[in-house]
């Protein structure tokens, strides 16, 4: 007897490139059976099950797989899981954290709250943060490495990399001082090629194209697969259709490079970052009243210049969101036939940019069925089956005999996000989330918030 029966749900089919009408059934937290993607619906006799969702008018997706995102600062705010409850909320089943550099305590300390916890919302993958490792150093944003410090760097990632991370990531923007040599020594931690290096760009593109060419150069020298994180906030300034064509050229001869991107048109940083160093404002066009802030004493705040060198003084970790992108220039870049969609969400003390709670549905509810920009097949491939093939993760992000049961079940009429600059609220039209085949949430409610887990490389 199956577990669980999923009926008359459509689901991509990634060799045909369509979406077809299954049943799926479940046993043990994988997927056992499924009927044939042509087949009429519903087969008869139907397999026995103790239950059975029927998913008629509903999509039927691989749980989605949010290739970058930031994890929770347990020291700072708690063991709450204030990121992934939000993630499972989207339909998220896999996240991975520690991008951009950044990491807010070390893998063991990260997993044994876990363990406490008995469990997490979603998957945990982590990569380690290469700006976080330089900092407990005390190498400031524009100092140089020595050889020595980059000696003591490298044992540092080697002793992450042995809890479990999955590769190595680069804040280029944060901390300027980070030379190509000091990130490719740095990279040289690892030799295993299923690991995963990703940076945050040095510069965005409105003069060149050099940030993204630096990044293709490091691809092909390393023997690791390379990630170009949150492309639309280094290009969607008015060098998008350039950066595509630069990324799709190289991506011919190099499959190891791709790239993720989220669906709005602003980014999100602490107000007291590097990226503000310059008056980035100034070159991009734009006013102070295109940041908003998000912590008190201001939050929901747009800036005056004022109030931006206040915040920038007296509370620097305080997340900033500027509005300052290209629509057009955002969509472009989800549509593109390569790339995947990530949130790159980042949250402090509960405030922070609405990609942390709308990301996917944002994407199948505005760029899909409202914009039509790009196919439900193309859109789940982006978030489920790319990710999976990118993190090596061969039993996750495919409806497929043998797979873990990880599953989004969700109405393509209704969902649509519902977070904005001010409030973070839950999208709409999530109907169902399985992790390993348990239900996460049941008719749009949270129900077990504990299935997730660590993931540790296999390696």
């Amino acid at each position: 007897m199956l577990d669980l029966l999923i009926i008359g749900g459509s689901c991509p089919d990634y060799q045909l490139g369509k979406m077809v009408k299954r049943n799926i059934g479940i046993r043990d937290g994988r997927i056992v059976c499924l009927s044939a993607p042509e087949a009429p619906l519903p087969e008869a006799p139907l397999p026995e099950a103790a239950e059975t969702i029927d998913a008629a008018g509903k999509v039927v997706s691989p749980g989605f797989i949010d290739i970058h995102m930031h994890e929770e600062n347990f020291a700072d705010e708690g063991p709450d899981y204030v990121i992934a409850q939000r993630m499972l909320e989207m339909g998220v089943t896999t996240a991975v954290g520690g991008n951009c550099g950044t990491q807010y305590q070390p893998l063991s300390e990260f997993k044994s709250v876990l363990r406490e916890n008995g469990g997490s919302p979603v998957n945990y993958i982590m990569l380690t943060g290469y700006n976080w490792h330089r900092l407990k150093l005390g190498l400031g944003h524009y100092d140089h490495a020595s050889q020595a410090q980059m000696d003591i760097l490298r044992q540092e990632l080697r002793r992450e990399l042995a809890e479990g991370a999955w590769g190595i990531s680069f804040g280029l923007e944060y901390d300027p001082g980070i030379t190509y040599e000091e990130m490719r020594y740095a990279v040289g931690a690892s030799g295993d090629p299923g690991h995963l290096a990703a940076a945050h760009f040095r510069t965005d593109c409105m003069e060149n194209l050099d940030s993204i060419r630096e990044m293709i150069r490091l691809s092909r020298e390393i023997p690791q697969k390379f990630q170009i994180s949150h492309l639309s906030s280094c290009s969607a300034i008015g060098r998008m259709r350039e950066s595509l064509e630069c990324i799709n050229k190289a991506m011919e001869t190099d499959p190891k490079l791709n790239y993720d991107t989220y669906p709005y048109n602003a980014f999100c940083t602490e107000i007291g970052s590097a990226v503000f160093d310059e008056d980035i404002l100034k070159a991009m066009g734009k006013g102070y009243d295109s940041i908003f802030l998000t912590g008190e004493p201001y939050r929901n705040v747009y800036c005056t210049e004022e109030i931006f060198r206040k915040a920038r003084a007296e509370y620097p970790k305080m997340l900033a969101v500027g509005i300052v992108m290209n629509e057009d220039e955002i969509q472009a870049a989800i549509a593109n036939p390569n790339g995947m969609v990530a949130s790159d969400a980042i949250l402090s003390h509960g405030g922070g940019h609405p990609r942390a709670a709308g990301t996917f549905p944002r994407v199948l509810g505005k760029y899909v069925r409202e914009e039509k920009f790009l196919p439900m097949a193309d859109a789940l491939r982006k978030m489920t089956l790319e990710p999976a093939k990118r993190l090596g993760l061969a039993s996750k992000g495919r409806l497929e005999t043998g797979a873990d049961a990880d599953i989004t079940i969700f109405d393509p009429e209704t969902i649509i996000d519902k977070a904005d600059w001010a409030h973070l609220e839950p999208p709409e039209g999530i109907e169902y989330v399985l992790i390993g085949g348990k239900k996460a949430i049941e008719c749009g409610k949270r129900v077990n918030d504990r299935l997730g887990r660590f993931l540790s490389y296999p390696g």
